[in-house]
């Protein structure tokens, strides 16, 4: 029997995990796991499925028996690669299970940053337009996106996918090429100049140690005073000082975020101060559709599987 361990199975809400019970398994589900935790509840696990929870090179030497991490999520930034190749241990991730959920999330936030519907349906609701002297009441400028740019840091699934929204829209498009590239290929836009040009910057590239803080002071800088950040990817990819500081100065005009640096954020997270202007945070639900959970779940069971027969696939 493979003993198989999911360390934070509640990440995945109600979805149905049946498609892991599989034969010859013995399937354990524990809600969360605690840093402190991770040893009790992953002992004797030959398998290891974790959203989020950490498994760092200490914790992947203390558990002799482990022979596969499942990460139920495309970024394995909480996986030490190093460490877990050195132990032979076979690394698999999901991928393009959100290829419709998080665009639509990008779409959604952005259209709530341009139409501002529940500020509208707030206004409604507190009596607002019934005073009103005429039939519509006007608050907040209405943007449409029809022939803004959109520039798109990182082209996989999931900028792909938005940028065939864009295009629904009526955007015209700019894929940034890498910050440090020495050529730029073709149909990408040179970093720096891409971001210039950008009415709304949407990001979904990977978080490692060279898009850490891609957007900090000088990055952000460059962008338009009329400029829209839209972050749907990983909150390490801004730095949060340096927004939170652009949007109260009025050197961005807006900002949504389904990510920050750390999750949970504490209350006293200096991007929850609801005095910053035009900021919308959403809490890292971008993915989770209850059609893209299901999928997410069929791989992680697809990745079982393979591993099970020794035919890995999605290996990092």
């Amino acid at each position: 029997m493979t003993k198989v361990v999911f360390l934070d199975a509640a990440t995945m809400a109600v979805t149905d995990l049946s498609p892991l019970q599989l034969p010859d398994v013995t399937l354990m589900l524990y809600p969360q796991t605690s840093a402190e935790q991770v040893l009790t509840h992953a002992k004797d696990a030959q398998v290891l499925i974790s959203n989020k929870v950490p498994l760092d090179a200490k914790a992947i030497a203390a558990l002799p028996e482990l022979r596969c991490i499942l990460v139920a999520a495309t970024g394995v930034n909480m996986v030490d690669l190093v460490a877990a190749k050195a132990a032979g241990i076979v690394v698999c991730n999901v991928q393009a299970y959100a290829g419709t959920a998080v665009p639509q999330q990008v779409f959604a936030l952005l259209l709530q940053l341009t139409n501002h519907i529940q500020s509208y349906h707030q206004a409604v609701q507190q009596g607002l337009w019934s005073q009103s002297s005429q039939f519509c009441l006007h608050l907040h400028p209405i943007e449409e996106l029809a022939d803004k740019t959109m520039t798109l840091v990182g082209y996989g699934d999931l900028g792909r996918a938005t940028a065939r929204l864009a295009e629904a829209f009526g955007m015209k498009l700019l894929i940034a090429e890498r910050p440090d590239a020495i050529e730029i290929r073709p149909g990408r836009t040179a970093f720096e100049n891409a971001i210039r040009q950008a009415d709304v910057l949407s990001l979904h590239c990977p978080l490692n140690a060279a898009t850490e803080k891609l957007m900090n002071a000088n990055t952000l800088s460059w962008m338009k005073p009329t400029a829209l950040l839209i972050n749907t990817a990983r909150g390490g990819l801004i730095d949060e000082k340096a927004l939170a500081e652009a949007l109260t100065t009025g050197r961005l005009a807006g900002a949504a975020l389904d990510v920050l640096s750390v999750e949970p954020p504490a209350v006293s997270h200096m991007l929850l101060n609801k005095s910053i202007p035009n900021l919308i945070v959403t809490p890292h639900v971008a993915w989770a559709s209850r059609q893209a959970m299901q999928r997410l779940v069929g791989q992680l069971s697809e990745n079982l599987q393979a591993f099970i027969r020794q035919q890995p696939v999605r290996q990092v």
